[in-house]
């Protein structure tokens, strides 16, 4: 690894997210600062039904100002992912998946924040109890089929990155199972 940390300072903790600066030795040798932010985790959950439709929420982002289309997910607030994963897509849509599958993992953001995504497939939905917080107190649950989806996400209607990712790759794994989504 090319970048030395020299000191580190913790500038601000809040209850979602520490913000750090570092005294480094950048790779070409010369010293500098670099800021970063540590946050939990997240995960997405691509869910499908038995009529190979998504599951998709839209709700009202602070800082876009605007509301925002993307798959369940959130913090792991410390658990485990797939178990993150199984409880936010129970808390957002009301549903509970009988099987789940890792998709994989993306680094959103690797400049700002070593937090990952990790993102999963999640068949064999069974009505749960919807538990929202504050946050997404408007929050509404959309069900589309994978190519509207696919569709958003080329229209710029889905722009966040777990979402885009899980989507892509969950496209692969469903086209591969004609029939039905993979399940139990």
């Amino acid at each position: 690894m090319g970048w030395k940390r020299v000191r580190t300072k913790l500038m601000h903790k809040g209850p979602f997210l520490s913000l750090y600066r570092d005294e480094v030795i950048r790779p070409g040798g010369h010293p500098g600062i670099y800021e970063h932010v540590t946050v939990d985790d997240g995960v997405r959950i691509v869910a499908v039904d038995q009529d190979r439709l998504i599951a998709l929420v839209e709700d009202d982002f602070h800082l876009q100002r605007r509301r925002v289309l993307h798959l369940p997910g959130g913090g792991t607030g410390g658990e485990a992912p797939r178990v993150a994963a199984l409880r936010e897509l129970e808390e957002e849509t009301g549903v509970v998946a009988d099987e789940v599958r890792a998709l994989g993992v993306i680094d959103p953001l690797p400049a700002t924040t070593a937090a990952r995504t990790h993102l999963f497939l999640a068949t064999g939905l069974r009505p749960g109890a919807v538990h929202r917080d504050d946050t997404e107190a408007g929050m509404a649950v959309q069900w589309r089929t994978m190519e509207a989806a696919l569709a958003a996400v080329q229209d710029g209607e889905i722009t966040d990155a777990g979402s885009v990712t899980a989507l892509l790759l969950a496209e692969r794994v469903l086209r591969s199972t004609p029939s039905s989504p993979p399940g139990p």
